[in-house]
């Protein structure tokens, strides 16, 4: 496309981006985080977002190529450093219910000639000290938001057979169509994307079931369900009351399963993407809500070193419904990029559960909220695990069973 017809596109994504993804509203702070590399989309949702009247917009710029030069260079004992200054400027934002939002710029190779014990150092600390700030996006206590930008080097990762140029066109046309930004009224698509979604969740929340059984395609596996579970889709809510989509693009219904109870085994459908590097073709086996055998065909050990990360990495905190139809699906190619990936396929996630997918949860206790299911970790990890071969049922109380799913389609009308 031309420049012009770009630069329009990258303002209409700018807009939906900060009218839908963030719902902003006039007076608010506005917290970005974002790699040097996505810089004119940033551009444009600063402009966007002091359009709709935010007070203040802060950019805080990364660069994941200079942190390759670091993990390949300095000392081991400093690669854990994490400065303070960042974690404390995030809080300050969150804890006063102003927004957040990260623009991603994928490298799904990155890190691959970095030794893995380097980056499960580097990894586990960002998680460590992002910690306290992660934890209220998990309880929704400000409006947030994650997308992503297009970049050469992940433009060339999807589409290795063209040239750099024609990939980083490609790509810019997958995200603004699977973003649905190539049609006349984004805005109002959106709103008919989201009330199709919560049509999905209020069917489910109203059957109650108990657990979920998944089979096909390497996979036989059941995850049961907290009896204080609840569905969530696009339409999430802060704690002041602002509407807002946690993730552009979102195709799915998700809900959190119980931390005891998953049996059985699941093989991922796409790579499983960690910070800087792929794990491919692998498959996880549960006892009692553990993850107690893995094997991967390729980075196994990186799969291994983010189980051990702590007890909780190695149990479920989100299983997410997306059907094999989607946007994203229907592009018949890998984005490399969770943030799309887990759009087109339904998911799992290793590790930290949502607090308002249990009904109460964002007021409970740690140890409470434990209690009812809820998993804790320093981890939360998506991985891929639909196709147009799987199906799911959902498991009432009697122990009688409802189709949920069949080769990978929604098998109820809502």
């Amino acid at each position: 496309m031309d420049r012009k017809n770009f630069s329009e596109a990258l303002a209409k994504y700018a807009a939906v981006i900060v009218k839908v993804g963030l719902n902003l509203q006039p007076g608010q702070r506005l917290n970005l985080r974002a790699d040097v590399e996505v810089a004119p989309l940033v551009r444009a949702i600063v402009k966007a977002a002091y359009q709709a009247g935010v007070y203040y917009v802060d950019v805080m710029w990364d660069d994941e190529l200079t942190t390759h030069i670091r993990l390949q260079n300095a000392s081991k004992e400093s690669i854990s450093l994490f400065p303070n200054w960042r974690k404390d400027g995030m809080l300050e934002f969150m804890q006063a219910n102003d927004a957040t939002l990260l623009v991603r710029a994928e490298y799904p190779d990155l890190f691959d000639d970095i030794g893995p014990e380097i980056v499960s150092i580097w990894r586990n600390s960002r998680f460590k000290h992002l910690q306290p700030a992660m934890e209220l996006t998990r309880r929704n206590e400000l409006n947030w938001c994650g997308v992503a930008s297009a970049s050469p080097a992940w433009a060339k990762k999807v589409f290795p057979d063209l040239s750099e140029e024609e990939a980083l066109e490609k790509l810019w046309e997958a995200i603004f169509q699977s973003c649905r930004v190539d049609v006349n009224n984004p805005i109002e698509a959106w709103q008919k994307h989201i009330q199709d979604l919560t049509k999905r969740k209020d069917f489910l929340n109203a059957k109650h079931f108990t657990a979920l059984h998944y089979y096909g395609s390497g996979t036989n596996l059941t995850v049961g369900l907290p009896e204080q579970h609840l569905w969530t889709s696009a339409a999430m809510e802060s704690k002041r009351g602002i509407l807002f989509v946690g993730n552009l693009p979102t195709e799915e219904v998700f809900t959190m399963p119980h931390r005891e109870k998953v049996n059985g085994y699941v093989t991922a459908t796409r790579p499983f993407s960690v910070p800087g590097s792929l794990i491919e073709n692998f498959t996880l086996t549960f006892e009692n809500g553990s993850v107690v055998n893995a094997i991967a065909r390729t980075g196994e050990e990186n799969l291994q070193r983010l189980l051990n990360t702590d007890e909780g990495a190695r149990r479920l905190g989100e299983v997410a419904l997306v059907p094999h139809s989607s946007p994203v699906s229907q592009r018949n190619h890998h984005f490399f990029s969770i943030l799309y990936d887990e759009n087109a396929a339904s998911h799992m996630a290793l590790g930290n559960t949502y607090r308002f997918t249990m009904r109460g949860g964002t007021e409970m206790s740690d140890d409470e909220f434990q209690a009812n299911g809820g998993n804790r970790s320093l981890i939360h990890m998506d991985f891929m695990i639909g196709s147009g071969e799987i199906n799911i049922d959902g498991i009432r109380n009697d122990g009688s069973q409802e189709p949920i799913m069949r080769a990978g389609e929604w098998a109820f009308d809502a």
